[in-house]
């Protein structure tokens, strides 16, 4: 009798530790690093929206979107102000993290300006340290910005860097999301006027965050993010991540 009531005590014992180390067999995380283009805005800013906003409501509650992106940041930026390591930390096997960068990194007048061989070396570390702990990364190029020149025709504003997310992912084998080229035949479809309403363009007594109007070709509009965003879950949906069963909401051509 005491040989069955150890034996039964064993058992609950072993699947209790079990059940404990597989706790979270169908909750996943998906981290987003990257810049402002992807980053959460606060309210004064709006409408002024990152891809990582919109993004974040087409999964099922299976899915946690962890968005993490901050304005101005570069990969080297982002590790120096310890903003990777929490991710890190936080990370299970199953999780994902988006990685876009690239818009910060390679503008050589700003502080967080990294050389084509510092990018490359960061982007092998946030590949390696989520890999380590089974997470899978995913390498995004930058999105493109609007940049038309007096012909209409669309200028690449991110081929050396964009580039170098490309070598990145073929060296490391990682799934590959190519934004820029996405985005930039986005930008043609819409052309030289139509492109605006995909980025913050307002006229002045627009909108009350903005009373002397704003220009800029580089963060977007809520339809900008939103298309973005589309972008960014058909890529993965192309790249058949088992992340694509998760994707609740349908995604637009």
């Amino acid at each position: 009798m005491k040989r069955n009531i150890f034996l039964k005590t064993s058992l609950l014992a072993s699947l209790a530790a079990l059940s404990a180390f597989n706790q979270r067999p169908d909750k996943i995380t998906v981290y987003l690093i990257g810049d402002s283009t992807m980053s959460i805005k606060d309210k004064k800013y709006y409408p002024e929206t990152g891809w990582g906003m919109p993004f974040a409501h087409f999964f099922d509650e299976s899915v946690t979107v962890d968005n993490r992106a901050m304005n101005g940041r570069s990969t080297g930026s982002f590790i120096a102000e310890n903003r990777w390591q929490p991710v890190v930390d936080k990370l299970w096997e199953g999780d994902y993290v988006l990685i876009q960068f690239g818009h910060n990194d390679e503008v050589k007048t700003k502080k967080s300006y990294t050389t084509e061989e510092e990018f490359q070396t960061n982007l092998a570390r946030f590949i390696t340290e989520a890999r380590a702990k089974k997470a899978q990364p995913v390498l995004i190029t930058p999105v493109a910005r609007r940049s038309f020149n007096d012909q209409g025709t669309l200028e690449d504003t991110h081929a050396a860097y964009s580039q170098l997310v490309r070598n990145v992912a073929a060296k490391y084998e990682v799934p590959l999301i190519d934004l820029d080229s996405e985005s930039q035949a986005l930008l043609k479809e819409f052309g030289v006027e139509k492109s605006k309403l995909l980025f913050l363009q307002l006229a002045p007594g627009e909108h009350p965050n903005y009373p002397d109007g704003k220009v800029d070709n580089t963060h977007f509009s809520e339809l900008g993010a939103r298309k973005m965003a589309q972008l960014v879950l058909a890529g993965i949906r192309s790249l058949n991540l088992d992340l694509t069963e998760r994707i609740a909401r349908p995604v637009a051509k």
